[in-house]
């Protein structure tokens, strides 16, 4: 019934004031119960699909931003919480608003990809590259700031045991109906979980990274919004992201998303915490890291040389790395980039900075591949003769960077060219059925596919265990112990 109850468009603020009519007290609870209950997607089977965890982390944000305790009896129904779900479903958008104009159409797939696929895409790969990239990858220059103890600085302990909390809270958090409590901490059930990470190492990381009081996210609601169009007000930055933790509600602490605790041990949670703590020399050594890193991952291709940068006339380099297989030769320019708040806003700003970066890319391929047909004498190992692509690889996922409507981001070239993200290629290099370079060409050949993400062309493919990422999910704590690694140290409800 609740599905139906708006056979129409909702304006955002009769949404908000649907929430509010809910004490926070009472409607927070419910929240946390259905994202732990509908997790993993298993959202499809929810009531009407309405579960979403987009929708329950922007039903949460509104109640901790704009609820208070003076409305309502102080219950709070999963009939009450479909109906806010409904009114989510139904919201208009700019796009309406405009006409359905070519622009606004572009905008609004920028705002939707932004608001849902990053909800989608978190999985063991996220993890396991943390890891991977800062513990198991060496740096191809000295660095100032991701030095020994860089870790036990920014997080207050290993790289290690910060992850390995991040999946006892998350385990915890899906078994307790969104819940932690560190009261926990001290029930005999919990001494080998204690005797993995200690106690004292799991309480204070989790409150010095992860959790936040209703006064403090309001506060963080308002300064990091970047518009006032109620249209664009749910796609804004949500800070139970930063942390989604919440204490005042009940025992312990509660997660309203339990989607956003695992992103927190991810690196794009470490850059956000590195960089505001080390500044931007963060960013720049995690960048070349970063790049010596999908080094690694291109090194597992079977049958194909790969090659570093190549340093041309006046100190001039090429791309990053470039594959070279019996049929094709691919350019591969690295970017530690992700997409921006104004992005995710559906912003098409030219001079914004993460598109400039993948417009440089486009560049440096194009570049590159021109000197290798030209036979310039500094690229002679590399055949001139094979077909050539190029592949950006960036940090984070640009859902709909090879979209048609994107071309404003990108260059005119005579090389086609492809952007992926990291987890992409973790996938592409252990193809199975067919090499890496047959799937390129296959897709380039498809005028549709080619302008999907990359991630579309593997389904129904056989992939194989990617080595480099199976080494950084076994570094981890509860990995390491076998007798708790199967529930992350929670294998039974806590109670």
């Amino acid at each position: 019934m609740a599905a139906f109850l708006y056979g129409r468009l909702v304006t955002d603020h009769e949404y908000v004031q649907r929430v509010r009519q809910q004490r926070p007290s009472a409607l927070l609870p419910v929240i946390a119960a259905a994202s732990a209950r509908w997790n993993h997607g298993t959202w499809w089977n929810s009531p009407f699909r309405k579960y979403t965890p987009w929708a329950l982390a922007d039903v949460a944000r509104v109640s901790l931003g704009y609820g208070n305790e003076h409305r309502g009896d102080g219950t709070c129904t999963e009939k009450d919480l479909l109906s806010m779900l409904a009114a989510y479903a139904s919201l208009t958008d700019l796009m309406i608003r405009d006409n359905g104009s070519a622009e606004s159409v572009s905008s609004w797939f920028l705002r939707v990809s932004g608001e849902q696929f990053s909800f989608q895409e978190f999985g063991f790969s996220d993890l396991a590259r943390t890891a991977a990239l800062f513990d198991q990858t060496s740096p191809a220059r000295t660095p100032a700031c991701l030095v020994d103890g860089w870790d036990e600085e920014l997080l207050g302990c290993s790289l290690s045991d910060y992850v390995g909390v991040t999946q006892l809270l998350q385990v915890s958090a899906l078994r307790n109906e969104g819940r932690f409590d560190p009261a926990w901490l001290n029930q005999p059930q919990m001494e080998k979980v204690c005797s993995v990470i200690p106690d004292g190492t799991i309480r204070e990381v989790t409150e010095r990274h992860f959790v936040t009081d209703q006064e403090a996210f309001r506060a963080e609601n308002e300064a990091r919004r970047l518009s006032r169009d109620p249209h664009l007000r749910r796609f804004e930055y949500n800070p139970l992201r930063g942390r989604p933790f919440l204490s005042g509600f009940g025992r312990g602490y509660l997660a309203p998303s339990s989607h956003l605790i695992a992103p927190k041990g991810s690196p794009l949670g470490l850059y956000y915490m590195g960089v505001n703590h080390f500044g931007d020399v963060f960013a720049q050594e995690l960048g070349d890291l970063f790049e010596q890193y999908i080094g690694r991952q291109l090194r597992q291709l079977p049958n194909a040389e790969v090659h570093s940068e190549i340093i041309y006339r006046d100190e001039r380099r090429s791309v990053d790395w470039i594959v070279v297989f019996d049929d094709l030769v691919l350019l591969v320019e690295v970017k530690s980039t992700r997409p921006t708040q104004q992005l995710r806003l559906g912003v098409l700003d030219r001079t914004n900075a993460a598109l400039r970066q993948i417009k440089h890319a486009y560049k440096q391929v194009e570049t590159t591949a021109a000197l290798i047909a030209s036979k310039d004498p500094n690229f002679s190992h590399i055949p001139a003769n094979r077909p050539v692509q190029g592949l950006v690889v960036t940090m984070e996922p640009f859902h709909t960077a090879n979209a048609p409507f994107q071309k404003e981001m990108r260059p005119d070239t005579d090389t086609p060219i492809t952007v992926c993200s990291a987890a992409e290629l973790e996938n592409l290099v252990t193809l199975q059925d067919l090499s890496a370079s047959q799937l390129l060409i296959g897709r380039l050949a498809d005028p549709r596919e080619s302008t999907y993400s990359l991630d579309t062309a593997f389904r129904g493919k056989n992939l194989a265990r990617n080595a480099i990422l199976d080494a950084g999910w076994d570094s981890y704590p509860w990995k390491r112990h076998a007798d708790l690694g199967r529930g992350t140290a929670a294998g039974s409800r806590v109670v």
